[in-house]
């Protein structure tokens, strides 16, 4: 298999785990939804945990990609992009395909934290913290990491909310909160 048909597979199985879910969708089903086969499947990786890695940082790098361009594209200043990450999360939420976060579902799956595929997850988390850091500083803010957390939080809980419920409000009502917490931050 090549590097475009591997890169195709992941691509592929992206899909099916984030519609079907990591435990739910095993290789047969996955053979069958990629088109390929699991002799195949199993020459690039050596198991499905490795497909899963795979997966996931892909999607880290899909996601924080788009997001960082979708903000610099709506915003200028720092201070108005953390307001407008949730301008982008609205956005996302609005496509047919919006399913949660692949990140959310998988740590919620693969629950110990040593686990390769809870670690993975988290070190996307960790990497979102790190662009909300850097635009918390960026503004000035004082306590620039506490800001971020707090931006953080929204941005995971209206993900969440706007898989549980209706979210055309979601990232509006996320939008509102994070104005409020950034204009009320102190600036050093």
């Amino acid at each position: 298999m090549s590097a475009s048909k591997r890169d195709e597979l992941v691509q592929n199985a992206m899909r099916a785990f984030y519609q079907g879910g990591f435990h739910a969708v095993g290789m047969d089903r996955l053979a069958k939804e990629t088109g390929v086969s699991k002799t195949a499947i199993y020459k690039h990786f050596r198991t499905k945990d490795d497909l899963i890695l795979a997966v996931l940082r892909l999607r880290d790098e899909q996601y924080r990609n788009w997001l960082v361009r979708r903000v610099e594209a709506l915003a200028s200043t720092p201070k108005d992009r953390l307001v407008a990450v949730f301008d982008a999360l609205g956005e996302w939420f609005a496509e047919p395909s919006f399913k949660s976060c692949i990140f959310i579902k998988a740590s919620s799956e693969f629950q110990e934290r040593g686990n390769p595929i809870h670690a993975s997850s988290a070190e996307h988390k960790h990497l979102l913290f790190k662009y909300f850091s850097r635009l918390t500083n960026g503004m000035g803010a004082d306590d620039p990491e506490g800001l971020a957390r707090q931006i953080q939080l929204l941005h995971e809980g209206a993900i969440v909310q706007a898989h549980l419920r209706d979210p055309r409000d979601v990232a509006q009502d996320a939008k509102a909160a994070a104005a409020r917490l950034i204009h009320s931050a102190k600036v050093a």
